[in-house]
């Protein structure tokens, strides 16, 4: 049986789920071993609302691959010397170089998402970000970085849910952030500053893929497959990587219409 275009209807027990990530994650080492031989430079930005899985996500792209030819970029408050600088010029130094997939756990985004809505911007400083983010990517692409976004989104229950269990389980709790504490107080803001930024960055070049993140195994899953399913190497399965459309959601660049969001 399949849905969703010919997606198979994958068993959501947790056996099903750790034989599919195990199978996912060797493709993304036989990927590996081939962007390193031909020094390929791959960036993967993962962005979305406070709790939507970006770190279990990523733990998961992380756990089988090269520590030396992959990292991940999550950077913290900028210093007052890199508050003086060109906005993007703290992240240019982390790009990939030949051979690299890096990942970045929030990225340049910040500009566009939790920076306005929690003043940590200027109305100046977010349109400059806007009218020229899509110019610096552009640059990136152009160089030969292959380039891949993603937004999760999760329903507002789901949110609180998450943030619940974060206050609650004393291994999580690293993960509280006075940011973290208002986000569900300012669910409505993030949802107005998320449709601008997917209308406003989603281009030809670098364009948004919204991962409808509520159940993580398929978020994980399903992300790993759509990755994966745009990248060329050698001994690649396709049938493994067909990807849910009601999970993973494209949308023509240009459209006024959002797809539907949480």
């Amino acid at each position: 049986m399949k849905k969703n275009n010919d997606v198979p209807a994958y068993n959501h027990s947790g056996d099903e789920y750790e034989s599919q990530l195990r199978l996912l994650q060797i493709e993304l080492v036989k990927l590996q071993r081939h962007f390193i031989s031909h020094g390929e430079r791959i960036l993967v930005l993962i962005e979305g609302r406070d709790s939507a899985g970006k770190d279990g996500t990523i733990k998961r792209i992380m756990e089988h691959l090269s520590p030396r030819e992959t990292r991940v970029v999550a950077l913290g408050k900028p210093s007052s010397r890199e508050e003086g600088e060109w906005f993007f010029q703290r992240y240019v130094s982390h790009l990939p170089s030949r051979g690299e997939f890096v990942l970045f756990n929030r990225s340049w985004y910040n500009r566009a998402g939790v920076e306005p809505v929690m003043g940590f911007c200027t109305p100046e400083e977010y349109e400059i970000f806007m009218n020229t983010v899509t110019t610096f990517e552009e640059l990136l692409v152009g160089s030969g970085i292959k380039l891949f976004k993603y937004y999760l989104d999760i329903t507002r229950k789901e949110q609180v849910r998450r943030l619940r269990d974060r206050k609650q389980d004393p291994l999580k709790q690293w993960k509280i952030s006075p940011v973290d504490e208002k986000a569900a107080r300012k669910w409505k803001a993030y949802g107005r500053a998320r449709d601008a930024m997917l209308l406003r960055t989603h281009h030809l070049a670098a364009p948004w893929t919204v991962v409808h993140a509520d159940d993580k195994k398929q978020t994980r899953l399903n992300l790993l497959r759509h990755l994966l399913s745009h990248l060329q190497y050698p001994g690649k399965n396709p049938e493994l990587l067909l990807w849910d459309k009601a999970i993973m959601v494209n949308w023509p660049v240009g459209t006024t219409a959002l797809p539907s969001l949480a």
